[in-house]
């Protein structure tokens, strides 16, 4: 049994998060924290194996390092932070801990960032449009800023980024490319968050496991 705290359990996506976890037979929720319920990530990270981070972008830095003083691997959903900062703290840290963050769960958002990757080779100019619930916030979102710089790393050229933010939206994402006399569009749309949960499952079971300190994107697990 892998053994899992959750903060910001109190929120939406860390409820749903507390619901997989539970319903997981190889996962034990070992602890929940969150201001809200009256308890800080320190009280629950001695009984953990992993630490699920899904806070916001002021908490996350600050929690991952507490885990990584804990001895604790961390899986972070928690975007607009700076991650090359603290890639850079970890690879200096000692211990044996682990960090994971993914820009999305979903492996849905996951494949339309690889499928992007793969037109860039016959149609390199593209724009993104991600769409996101009205309280999200950061803009641009994690995972448009993941999806341009890996769509930049396989030679494309994204001459824009779009963020929408409006009630009714949960996560959703177009990448647009454009060639002569035609376009080409590959969108993902997340419309409930149980959509990102095999994802989750997925990191939180594999990061005790990375051949590297600290992680990015769910591309790397599948």
């Amino acid at each position: 049994m892998i053994r899992v705290a959750v903060s910001g359990a109190a929120g939406k996506m860390g409820e749903t998060v507390c619901e997989a976890v539970d319903g997981a037979s190889d996962l034990e929720l070992a602890g929940t924290a969150d201001p809200s319920l009256g308890t800080d990530l320190a009280s629950v990270l001695q009984g953990a194996d992993v630490v699920i981070d899904f806070t916001t972008p002021d908490a996350a830095p600050q929690n991952v390092r507490a885990c990584l003083e804990a001895g604790v691997h961390s899986v972070v959903g928690t975007s607009g932070w700076d991650l090359d900062e603290l890639r850079s703290e970890v690879e200096r840290a000692g211990g044996e801990a682990n960090v994971f963050v993914a820009p999305n769960f979903a492996i849905g958002a996951v494949l339309m960032i690889e499928l992007s990757r793969q037109v860039v080779a016959h149609m390199p100019d593209c724009e993104i449009v991600e769409l996101h619930r009205a309280e999200k916030l950061d803009a641009p979102s994690g995972t448009a800023k993941h999806t341009a710089a890996r769509i930049a790393e396989a030679g494309g050229n994204v001459k824009g980024v779009h963020s929408v933010r409006l009630p009714g939206m949960l996560a959703h994402q177009e990448v647009i490319f454009g060639g002569e006399g035609q376009t080409l569009t590959i969108r993902h749309d997340s419309l409930d968050r149980h959509s990102f949960m095999p994802g989750v499952l997925l990191a939180v079971r594999r990061v005790a496991d990375l051949p590297e300190r600290f992680t990015v994107g769910l591309e790397t697990l599948l």
